[in-house]
């Protein structure tokens, strides 16, 4: 065909800039979809946009997605974009026929904060933790967190390199902690951002050569390292509770098998139970002894069941000649780690559930304010936040909305090797569409408007911080024009000591 033909002409000019997308959407950094998957990946962004009409007309509305909804997503993307991340029209929510939507009562009296160009107005939104981590026990790196979010344990290994140095850097721009996950501490969690190093019954990181513990590795590992700021050790978490983990032989690179201290290409194994101890005696004596070998904080996390654990574990802390400085409690709904559906669904009870009948048991011995508690799983909203703050939490680790925030679009495909945004997967073209330095800006942007929501929603409850704000100021709807009070839904009653009553009064009084 003739270039003197119009025909032509338009084929030349639609194909030249086609390939200018192309070479566009392989060299830009931004979107890890369309570096992935150029030109195609454009659909995506185009369904996305009419994506309200569909869901409005065709199929679902914009609350009914899960693990996270339309809303939810939205929220958090706009977040880390730093694009108004607004809602028009009112709620769309049917709040008169929706069991358990849940109600803050804002003040008559609300606070006004600093605006931008005030005195004492910052930015970043920093609200420190009320208590000093380690504080309550003397060890000698105490610390006070400087952001109440943190990110929760995802390891190397079940997330790309890109991704966690995206989520390290990411943290060290915004003053949060990262927790390592069980995988060990790899070159990519030591990017600037202060850590909390897992370990999980495989060792990783800190193990012999027969897989058994090795205190000489995990000392050496932290005096090299001074952004090791907490030890952390891995009870259970809420995907896959009571059950180990496998990492497929085909997975452990050379990179991963360094860190873990396995051999490559070989199946790595994470038992189910410690072998460094056993029962409740054997874990508290296993905590003083890495805390008196590394002078840092030493906690637990675990999803929860029954309350025998909990109970003896009290019981022997009220005697004072042991503890744990920090007890992180996983919500049976959270968990990134891919598990059996069975797990998934129905072990371990949900994080409101478990985290109110824990936070009794040590009420009930008067060790509340002796521990710092976290709370994970599906808390990285502001109201969700808020109200595991009420429930006792001093700080909130999120994970699948930090995932969100550096690119995850919620595939479901963790498991398979193929994650399209690089987050989840080895593959290594899919993960060179993951840029660590835009995303980790994008993290940063995300926990920094958690924390300024956070702090909203505290001054217009009349509160200067968000952890004063107590649980009697929270609702819950039930779908027959009925409601119930927090205080009740949880059982919690002014003799038990409802949660603030040292560290965080004294955040009123300076």
């Amino acid at each position: 065909m003739s270039l003197n033909s119009p025909v032509a002409w338009l084929g030349l000019v639609v194909g030249l800039l086609l390939v200018g997308l192309l070479l566009w959407d392989l060299l830009q950094r931004q979107h890890a979809i369309l570096r992935n998957f150029p030109l195609i990946g454009h659909l995506r962004y185009l369904l996305e946009g009419i994506g309200p009409e569909l869901r409005q007309y065709i199929v679902t509305d914009n609350d009914e997605e899960r693990p996270f909804s339309r809303d939810q997503r939205a929220w958090v993307y706009t977040s880390a974009k730093k694009r108004n991340n607004y809602f028009g029209f009112g709620t769309d929510n049917d709040l008169e026929r929706t069991s358990g939507h849940l109600i803050i009562h804002h003040s008559s009296f609300p606070l006004d904060g600093p605006h931008p160009g005030q005195p004492g107005y910052d930015p970043e939104y920093r609200v420190v933790a009320a208590k000093v981590l380690g504080g309550a026990r003397g060890r000698s790196r105490a610390f006070r967190p400087d952001s109440i979010v943190s990110v929760s344990a995802m390891s190397f290994g079940s997330l790309s390199w890109a991704a966690v140095e995206a989520l390290n850097r990411g943290c060290a721009l915004a003053h949060s902690l990262h927790n390592t996950g069980e995988g060990g501490v790899s070159p990519y969690h030591l990017r600037g951002g202060d850590t909390i190093w897992q370990i999980g019954t495989g060792y990783f990181g800190c193990r012999n050569p027969d897989g058994s513990f090795s205190l000489e590795r995990l000392r050496e590992t932290v005096d090299a390292n001074p952004s090791i700021r907490a030890l952390e050790i891995k009870l259970s978490q809420g995907a896959k509770p009571g059950l180990g983990g496998v990492l497929p032989g085909v997975k452990v690179t050379p990179t991963i098998a360094r860190v873990r201290g396995i051999p490559v290409g070989q199946t790595c194994i994470s038992p189910p139970q410690h072998s460094a101890f056993e029962g409740v005696d054997g874990l508290l004596d296993f905590a003083e002894q890495l805390a008196e070998a590394t002078g840092l904080p030493v906690g637990i996390k675990s999803a929860v069941s029954g309350l025998g654990f909990w109970q003896e574990l009290a019981q022997r802390m009220a005697r004072k000649d042991r503890g744990l400085d920090f007890i992180a409690i996983d919500g049976g709904e959270g968990g990134t780690g891919a598990g059996p559906l069975v797990f998934t669904d129905h072990v371990a009870l949900p994080f409101k559930l478990g985290f109110s009948r824990v936070y009794r048991c040590f009420a009930e011995y008067d060790l509340t304010d002796d521990v710092f508690f976290f709370g994970s799983g599906r808390l990285g909203f502001p109201e969700q936040s808020l109200l595991a703050l009420a429930l006792g939490c001093d700080g909130i680790a999120v994970a699948r909305e930090a995932l969100l925030a550096i690119g995850c679009i919620q595939a479901q495909r963790c498991h398979t090797g193929h994650c399209p945004t690089g987050v989840t997967t080895h593959n290594r073209w899919l993960v060179r569409g993951l840029d660590p330095t835009s995303k980790s800006a994008r993290l940063a942007n995300y926990l920094i408007t958690l924390r300024k929501e956070l702090l909203r929603l505290a001054r217009a409850c009349g509160e200067p911080h968000p952890a004063l704000v107590p649980l009697d100021r929270f609702e819950f709807l039930d779908d027959n024009y009925g409601s119930r009070l927090a205080t009740e839904v949880f059982e919690y009653s002014s003799t038990l000591g409802l949660p603030g009553t040292r560290d965080r009064k004294a955040l009123v009084t300076g």
